[in-house]
């Protein structure tokens, strides 16, 4: 039986992103779909911990299912009313896809491509999805535009994002299905992945263990907040276009020791530090120019890395002591 009342799906709903903008849609009373897979790359107990804090909600629907699953994903469209898409899973983590690049073919390019065949079967008035700030590679003007080109990226992770972004244009412009991608840059918060900067370094302090730092710390990142991602992803929704792409960062590159001392500060801690050379895939410096995100979306990023670093540390401490 079809359900017709009108719902957003959410890929990668037990994220870290997708979690956040599921919750966002709920509380704004939308109906929302949420598929993943709750694929073992980090710990799954942290996924199925918020996947159970948006399961309490009426209008929520989940399915543990693989994008790249054509046959379950064209099942969930055909059983639901599914009046837009936000496409927020896929394997993450650039030094990963050293390792499995597998992986990021079957679920960041195939995966992909069975979300725009179901908006081409099941016409939908948006589809909202995560591209990346890795797009632009070694890219040396700051801060990154998104006119500026982006055929050299230097690892498969961002080659993934980069094939997403070709592949959206291409559908827009034969289906005319709206379609927006947009380049998230180094995001953090409460809820945040285990394999990030801020969770890795926060961790190991309190631990007593060494964190490693690469590029011996002359390391930039925009580190953008979660709560203004998500801001940015459902105005996004809210703002059906051709085909665009947009830059949602925080528009200010941290150095990587800036942050480590933040992170010190707050913890009351010093960080044992093991200084490391620049890895594989990994660049100095990300700097978004998010101009035409504000005019156009009416992105306005508040939160400060301070501020941030303080509500994630909060939940940090939260979370794995009530553990």
């Amino acid at each position: 039986m079809t359900d017709n009342q009108p719902k957003t799906i959410v890929t990668g709903a037990a994220g870290f992103i997708g979690f956040h903008v599921a919750k966002a849609l709920l509380q704004r009373g939308e109906r929302v779909v949420g598929i993943d897979n709750l694929n073992p790359y980090y710990d799954v107990s942290l996924k199925e911990a918020r996947l159970k804090h948006i399961l309490s909600y009426q209008h929520f629907d989940f399915y543990r299912e693989d994008i790249s699953n054509l046959e379950a994903v064209h099942e969930i469209f055909s059983h639901h009313s599914i009046e837009r898409i936000c496409h927020l899973a896929a394997q993450a983590g650039v030094r990963h896809s050293m390792e499995n690049p597998f992986v990021y073919e079957q679920s960041n390019v195939k995966g992909f491509l069975n979300l725009l065949e179901m908006a081409r079967k099941f016409p939908v008035t948006n589809f909202v999805f995560a591209s990346s700030s890795s797009v632009y590679g070694g890219n040396k003007k700051l801060p990154f535009s998104v006119e500026d080109t982006v055929d050299t990226p230097i690892s498969l992770y961002a080659a993934t994002k980069r094939a997403n972004e070709l592949m959206a244009h291409t559908y827009s412009h034969l289906y005319d299905i709206p379609l927006t991608g947009l380049r998230y840059f180094t995001v953090y918060g409460p809820w945040g992945r285990p394999d990030m900067a801020l969770f890795l370094f926060t961790k190991a302090i309190l631990d007593g263990s060494p964190i490693d730092i690469y590029n011996f710390g002359n390391m930039k990142r925009d580190f953008t907040y979660i709560s203004d991602i998500v801001d940015g992803t459902i105005s996004a929704l809210d703002t059906p276009l051709r085909c665009e792409l947009f830059n949602l960062g925080n528009s200010r590159s941290v150095e990587l020791m800036e942050l480590i001392s933040i992170i010190e500060t707050e913890l009351g801690r010093e960080a044992r530090k093991n200084f490391l050379p620049l890895q594989p895939g990994d660049v100095p410096e990300t700097y978004a120019d998010i101009e035409k995100t504000r005019e156009t979306l009416g992105f306005n990023p508040r939160t400060q890395i301070k501020e941030g670093v303080k509500a994630f540390i909060t939940w940090y401490k939260d979370y794995y002591n009530a553990r």
